[in-house]
C-alpha cells in the first residue's frame, strides 16, 4: 500500500505581516506625533530678540527698543540678521522709520516698511531692520544693545498699537518677545511669524520671501539724510546731528527764530518714505508777530568735496498776501576772522535789498565785517523742486542748479575753515501788514568730502540709498 503524502509545512507568513503591520502603525503614529515632539523638543535657537517700548498703546511714534542676543559659541555677522516688528497700518497713510540711536551705529542701520501678502488681525505690514558690514560681529553670548527705533506715519496722525502683533505695553523693559522675528541669512531663526510659523514647524518660510537683500556699507566721508522725522523736538533729530534754532540775532528779522516753523510732512514727490524737511517763515507784518526758521549741522566739520541737497523753492505765500522780501537759503558757514568761510544759496522770490526778483544769488565770502565777497545773480524764478550743488575742489568753489553750472570763485574766496551746514527761510525786512506764511521744502541733504561729482552722479546715490532703507548716515571725521 502506498504510503501517505507528507504535508509541507506550514510557512510563518501571516507573523511576518503583522510584525510589518506593527512597524507600520508605529511608523505612522511617530510621524503624526513628531510635531508634537519637535515642539517639545526644539532646537537651541542661535539667536533670540529681547524687546521694551515706552508708550501706550495710542501714541503719535512707536518706538519698539530692541536688542540681539548671540546664542551660539560662533561669532555672528550682523549683516547675516534681519528683524522684522509686525503692525497693523490705521488708515491708508504711509509709514516712515528713523534710528534715534544705537551702540552699535545708526549709520549701520537700514529699515524698510513692508505691506503683507497675508495679513492677519494684528499685521498686516512689518518694518524690517537690515544691517551693513559695518555693524559688525557679535561674539559668542554677545548682546548688541539697545536699537532704538520709531516708526510712525508720515501724516503724524495718532497710531492705535492695541492691535499691533509685536507692540507689548507691559515690557517698559528688556524681555524675550517672540512677536519680533529674526532671520538668519533669510531664514527664521527667532521668534513666531503671524501665521503660527516657528523655527521649528513643519511648515518652513519660503527662503524668497524673508532672504534680505545685501544693505550696502555707508561710504566713509559721506553724510546723507532723508529728513524721516516726527517734528522739531524728535531726539533722532538731534543725534544725527541737527539744531534746530531758537537763538537770538538775525538775519532777518532780529531774535524771531523759533522751532515752530520746523517740520517734516508727507510729499508725494520725495524720495524714499516720502517726507520732507519743511522751513515756514510766518509774520502779520510786525516784529513781534513774526516768525523765521533755521536748521543747521551742530558739526563744522565740512569743507571740501559735494554739497548737495533737493529744495523746493516757493514764489507765492502759503496764505496770505503776496510780495514778501523773503529769503530761502542753502549755505554753509564757519570760521572766524582770518579763517572766515561763507557759501551761500540764497533765493528771493521778491528780490530784496533794493534788487528786484525772482533772483538766485550765489555767494562766495572772505570777510563778512568788510563786506568782501564776489557772487553772481541768476535772474529767474525757480518756484518748485531744484538740485542745488556746491563743490570744493582744489581752492574753486562752484555753484550749480539741476546739473548747470551757475557760478565759480576761486583764490582767496576758497574756504579756509572747516563749516555747518545750514538751511535758512527768513523775512529781510516787512514791507506791508496782514497774516502770510511761506513755506520753503528739501528732501534730502548729501554731502561728500572724498570729491565733486556731477547732478547725475549725486542722484545715482541718493537713490540708491533710499532704495535699500538708508534714510541716514554719517562717516565724515570730526
Amino acid at each position: 500500500m502506498a504510503s501517505a503524502r507528507r504535508r509541507p509545512p506550514r510557512r510563518r507568513v501571516w507573523p511576518k505581516i503583522k510584525l510589518l503591520l506593527v512597524i507600520g502603525a508605529v511608523g505612522a503614529g511617530g510621524t503624526a506625533l513628531y510635531p508634537v515632539w519637535r515642539a517639545a523638543n526644539p532646537d537651541p535657537a542661535e539667536l533670540t530678540i529681547r524687546y521694551r517700548t515706552q508708550t501706550s498703546a495710542k501714541a503719535t511714534v512707536a518706538k519698539p527698543a530692541l536688542e540681539i542676543f548671540n546664542e551660539t559659541k560662533k561669532a555672528l555677522p550682523l549683516s547675516d540678521v534681519s528683524l522684522r516688528y509686525y503692525f497693523t497700518a490705521d488708515g491708508a497713510g504711509s509709514y516712515a522709520f528713523n534710528c534715534v540711536q544705537a551702540e552699535i551705529g545708526c549709520s549701520n542701520i537700514a529699515g524698510t516698511v513692508v505691506a503683507m501678502d497675508d495679513a492677519t488681525d494684528t499685521a498686516d505690514h512689518y518694518l524690517e531692520i537690515r544691517f551693513t558690514d559695518d555693524a559688525g560681529t557679535l561674539k559668542p553670548s554677545a548682546n548688541s544693545r539697545g536699537i532704538d527705533l520709531q516708526l510712525f506715519r508720515t501724516d503724524h496722525k495718532e497710531m492705535k498699537q492695541s492691535n499691533d502683533r509685536s507692540f507689548d505695553g507691559e515690557m517698559t523693559s528688556f524681555k524675550q518677545s517672540k512677536k519680533v522675528t529674526a532671520y538668519k541669512r533669510g531664514l527664521l531663526a527667532w521668534g513666531e511669524e503671524p501665521d503660527g510659523t516657528t523655527k521649528d514647524s513643519e511648515k518652513k518660510a519660503p527662503k524668497a520671501s524673508t532672504a534680505p537683500t545685501e544693505v550696502p556699507t555707508a561710504p566713509a566721508g559721506v553724510v546723507f539724510d532723508n529728513f524721516n522725522y516726527v517734528g522739531a523736538k524728535d531726539p533722532a533729530l538731534f543725534k544725527h546731528g541737527w539744531l534746530v534754532r531758537s537763538s537770538k540775532g538775525g538775519p532777518g528779522i532780529e531774535d524771531t527764530w523759533t522751532p515752530d516753523g520746523v517740520s517734516f510732512p508727507a510729499e508725494e514727490d520725495a524720495e524714499g518714505d516720502g517726507q520732507v524737511l519743511q522751513l515756514r517763515a510766518s509774520t502779520d507784518g510786525t516784529e513781534a508777530g513774526t516768525k523765521q526758521a533755521s536748521l543747521g549741522s551742530s558739526s563744522d566739520k565740512f569743507r571740501e568735496g559735494t554739497y548737495a541737497a533737493r529744495v523746493l523753492f516757493s514764489d507765492k505765500p502759503t496764505t496770505g498776501e503776496k510780495g514778501d522780501h523773503v529769503n530761502q537759503t542753502f549755505y554753509t558757514i564757519g570760521g572766524k576772522g582770518k579763517t572766515y568761510s561763507e557759501l551761500d544759496n540764497e533765493y528771493m522770490p521778491n528780490g530784496g535789498w533794493g534788487r528786484l526778483g525772482p533772483k538766485l544769488d550765489t555767494v562766495t565770502w572772505y570777510d563778512h565785517e568788510t563786506n568782501d565777497r564776489v557772487y553772481n545773480t541768476t535772474n529767474k524764478s525757480l518756484a518748485g523742486w531744484h538740485t542745488v550743488m556746491i563743490t570744493v575742489e582744489d581752492d574753486v568753489v562752484t555753484y550749480w542748479l539741476d546739473g548747470k553750472k551757475l557760478f565759480s570763485s576761486n583764490g582767496k574766496y576758497a574756504p579756509r575753515a572747516g563749516m555747518s551746514i545750514n538751511f535758512n527761510h527768513w523775512f529781510i525786512d516787512l514791507p506791508f501788514k496782514g497774516d502770510r506764511t511761506w513755506d520753503m521744502k528739501v528732501d534730502w541733504l548729501y554731502y561728500n568730502e572724498n570729491k565733486a561729482l556731477s547732478e547725475n552722479a549725486v542722484d545715482t546715490a541718493v537713490k540708491g540709498f533710499t532704495d535699500n532703507g538708508m534714510n541716514y548716515f554719517d562717516t565724515v571725521q570730526e
